[in-house]
């Protein structure tokens, strides 16, 4: 199986969204900060990610350096991933992620929905 690796923009928040690209990136490289991860501990951390995708992900972030495949000649054969330095750096980042996630507050039940349709000023009249 082969992964398709984008070419990366200049632009530095344009490089990072085409690395990180798609919903599990972060969450991956979440679980990976605090060291190595064998492929059924990264999925069994991540609730919902297939296999394939999780495949996929690591595959992208091996070919830009920011994680590690290690392979032991066992029987069976055991895969490790860990962060490269490179990939270490991005602990910064999902720390800020983090801290602003968490201030925002709970939604309020009360409040309007932003995404429903405007009533209609005839209806809201009668």
């Amino acid at each position: 199986m082969t992964t398709h690796i984008p070419e990366l923009p200049e632009c530095g928040v344009a490089r990072f969204l085409t690395v990180l690209e798609g919903p599990w990136a972060t969450l991956i490289v979440r679980e990976l900060l605090p060291g190595k991860r064998r492929f059924s501990q990264l999925r069994d951390a991540l609730p919902g990610i297939s296999p394939h995708t999780l495949t996929s992900r690591l595959r992208r972030f091996e070919a830009y350096g920011i994680v590690i495949r290690s392979v032991h000649p066992e029987v069976p054969p055991r895969v490790e991933y860990e962060l490269t330095p490179l990939g270490n750096r991005l602990r910064g980042v999902l720390d800020a992620m983090a801290e602003w996630g968490s201030s925002i507050p709970d939604p309020d039940p009360d409040a309007a929905d932003p995404a429903a349709p405007a009533a209609d000023p005839a209806e809201v009249a009668r």
